[in-house]
Order: structure tokens, then sequence, then C-alpha cells
């Protein structure tokens, strides 16, 4: 699972999630109400917070269509920096 910071900024951009309802792995976040501008908001709010950089091969629908996938990317991202 991801961290609180990572579902605070996610929260954030989901305009249709309602405070009390929980986000899963497998929740769409287009049915949330992210879209095209809220994805690169997101995106820079993610690289600022977590001080990486998403590469141009992530930066696609797939990457950003539920939270699992996106942190699975991130959490890629973070790892490599680490190391």
């Amino acid at each position: 699972m991801w961290d609180q910071k990572f579902e605070d900024l996610l929260r954030g951009f989901l305009p249709f999630l309602g405070a009390d309802e929980q986000l899963t792995q497998d929740t769409g976040l287009r049915d949330l109400g992210l879209d095209s501008l809220g994805i690169v908001e997101l995106l820079a709010a993610l690289e600022d917070a977590y001080q990486v950089r998403f590469h141009d091969d992530a930066l696609s629908p797939e990457t950003f269509a539920t939270p699992g996938v996106l942190w699975k990317a991130l959490s890629r991202l973070v790892a490599d920096q680490a190391a």
C-alpha cells in the first residue's frame, strides 16, 4: 500500500471522492474527476513532494489510471533515487 502523503496529495485532485470514501488500488481516477489538467498538476505535486522526476515513458494515461499503478511508478522512482 502507499504512504499517507501520497493519499493526501491524490485526494486533493479527486473532486468526486468523498472524504469518507475509501481509495483502493483499483479505483478509477478518471471516474473520480482526474482530468488531463489534473494529471499535469498532480504530476508536479508528486515530483515536488517526493523530489523525483517522472520519465517521459511514464507520462501516459495508463500511469494515472488507478492509485495502484501510479504508486508503483512513483515508488520505483523513489527507490531508484535512493540507490
